[in-house]
């Protein structure tokens, strides 16, 4: 047996390495990019560019509702998005009320906009509202076409929502100039239905990649201004704001994954090829 390993050739004993030394290199490329960023470029795309594009256009007596419509088994892809809209709101001070229909998207979201919050160096209430979970889903959406103050009788923090100056001089739907849904269901077309066709109020979405292409319709007909499709979308948005944040790290350690797996496949083939050329 000694005498067959040594007549192995270099591209035997390739193929036959240790599939656990394939995990581990594959798992080294996923893991260095949070620590050491390699600046691997992201185009961005048209979709997300046009969201960039009206926020920039608004002023800071706008509002913008972001809606956090989604649950844990999607934030990896989704939390990303509404970090890096919230933070382009606050560095162009235009008011922003941050809600969820879901009732785990609030615990989920409220670290975000404290850090957030803390960066820009911006005050509840009076930069921003952060509105508590109400039960109702559709119901809310309906409920806040009349009235948000009947809708929200306080914010996050138990603050009485009368005694918060952004909410003031709003009523339905308006009074909004933008309203972002970010979902892995398709809550995003509660919004359309009772916001954006009864009031025209501009709306986009950004949701899971896997749900990326029942949106371009809506784009398409121009009842949305644009997408953020998963974590790539996130990534764009990131760079269009400077600020590399949670999806620029995660998308550099997907492609470094997905470089290293196309390596293995190319090298797994030529030894493939080489080994039965010899037989």
């Amino acid at each position: 047996m000694a005498e067959d390993a040594r007549k192995k050739t270099f591209w035997e004993r390739l193929i036959q390495i240790d599939r656990r030394v394939i995990y581990l290199i594959i798992a080294l490329a996923m893991i260095l990019p949070f620590f050491f960023q390699m600046g691997l470029p992201i185009p961005v795309t048209k979709e997300v560019k046009d969201i960039y594009d009206h926020i920039e256009a608004l002023t800071p007596n706008d509002v913008v509702i972001l809606s956090a419509d989604f649950d844990p088994s999607v934030s990896p892809e989704l939390l990303p998005m509404f970090d890096a809209l919230f933070r382009h709101c606050l560095k162009k001070d235009v008011k922003t009320i941050a809600m969820s229909l879901y009732i785990q998207g609030p615990g989920l979201i409220a670290p975000i906009i404290q850090e957030a919050a803390k960066d820009y160096q911006k005050v509840n209430g009076v930069d921003y509202v952060f509105m508590p979970w109400i039960y109702g889903y559709t119901l809310v959406v309906m409920d806040m076409m009349e009235d948000l103050k009947a809708t929200f009788p306080t914010d996050y923090y138990g603050t009485r929502i009368e005694d918060i100056p952004i909410v003031k001089k709003i009523e339905n739907y308006e009074d909004y100039d933008l309203i972002v849904c970010f979902t892995g269901s398709s809550s995003y077309a509660w919004w359309l239905l009772y916001a954006h066709e009864p009031y025209g109020v501009p709306m986009a979405t950004g949701v899971t990649a896997v749900s990326a292409a029942d949106i371009y319709p809506y784009i398409q007909s121009g009842q949305y201004i644009g997408m953020l499709g998963g974590l790539k979308g996130a990534a764009e948005y990131e760079t269009l704001i400077n600020e590399k944040r949670m999806a620029t790290m995660g998308m550099e350690a997907q492609n470094w994954a997905h470089i290293v797996i196309i390596l293995f496949i190319i090298i797994g083939n030529i030894g493939y090829m080489a080994i039965a050329r010899k037989k």
